[in-house]
């Protein structure tokens, strides 16, 4: 379950008119930090984004599943459960799953939220990306960098 404080942020960042992603990434930030402080671990960190991504969905986040060609169905059909779980509102998880996934999530490591594997994380997506929009992501942030 997400703190509240976490998901009072995503709220105004949705007030703010921000995107769907830039109001789940308080929930992946919110995860890295639950793998830091060792409450649980993560095989890597796409693993720790997509649990992240996944309480969003659930928790009212308007984040549509990924495209075909992206993932595998299973994700996609993952990822849709989640986005309506959280339109209908809050249901409560079982907790023999919820105590399952803790126990396992237990036993992964820590280092898949460490800095460096976070930074080739993010290298790794942007290369995906093209060097058109990396270019653009780099003006915007020379532009919106505080002084």
């Amino acid at each position: 379950m997400p703190e509240k404080k976490v998901i009072e942020r995503a709220h105004r960042d949705a007030e703010e008119g921000k995107a769907p992603s830039t109001q789940a990434g308080e929930f992946v930030r919110e995860e890295f930090e639950h793998v830091r402080e060792g409450k649980h671990g993560a095989r890597s960190p796409q693993q720790a984004i997509a649990i992240g991504l996944s309480k969003a969905r659930r928790a009212g986040v308007n984040l549509p599943p990924p495209k075909k060609g992206r993932t595998s169905r299973k994700v996609r059909q993952q990822a849709s459960r989640d986005l309506s779980k959280g339109r209908r509102g809050n249901a409560k998880p079982s907790p023999k799953r919820s105590r399952a996934v803790s126990k396992a999530l237990r036993r992964e490591g820590r280092t898949s939220a460490s800095h460096s594997d976070i930074s080739k994380q993010a290298r790794r997506s942007a290369r995906k990306r093209g060097a058109t929009s990396r270019h653009q992501a780099a003006q915007k942030a020379a532009r919106t960098r505080r002084r």
